[in-house]
């Protein structure tokens, strides 16, 4: 995984979490919602089919380890997680990633996605060190 680069949306709207065998992983910018985004390291991907059949089943594993760690997430920021919702839009970002966010009934976007719902809420430094620890924990990275 060594030809790698990070697509410049990634820094302007997340922060590095941590690696995982496969991802990258970054706590997106938004703390009204507990949410993380998966990029597998490899340059050149835009598409799930764009990884060998051993990349998609790590990818799909390392999205449901990603859950247990939105829900750590959401712990710090007390909030609860009624669903968890996954994507891999792209259509912004070309670069291949996958948001992992946990939602509420009642959160600011519910029932409708959170893509252009509204202006992110930017998480204050002390809780956003708290939440990338406990993320960190969950993954155990």
């Amino acid at each position: 995984m060594a030809d790698f680069s990070l697509h410049p949306a990634f820094p302007a709207s997340s922060h590095a979490a941590g690696e995982l065998e496969l991802c990258h992983v970054r706590l997106h910018d938004d703390a009204r919602y507990p949410w993380l985004v998966l990029i597998p390291r490899a340059d050149g991907l835009v598409e799930i089919e764009d990884l060998s059949p051993e990349g998609r089943a790590a990818l799909t594993e390392e999205t449901v380890a990603a859950g247990a760690a939105v829900r750590a997430v959401a712990k710090v920021l007390g909030l609860r997680v009624d669903k968890l919702n996954l994507g891999a839009l792209g259509n912004v970002t070309p670069q291949l990633h996958v948001h992992v966010l946990g939602r509420r009934a009642g959160d600011p976007a519910w029932p409708g996605p959170v893509w252009g719902h509204s202006a992110g809420v930017p998480y204050p430094e002390d809780v956003r060190a708290a939440a990338i620890a406990a993320a960190r924990e969950a993954l155990g990275i």
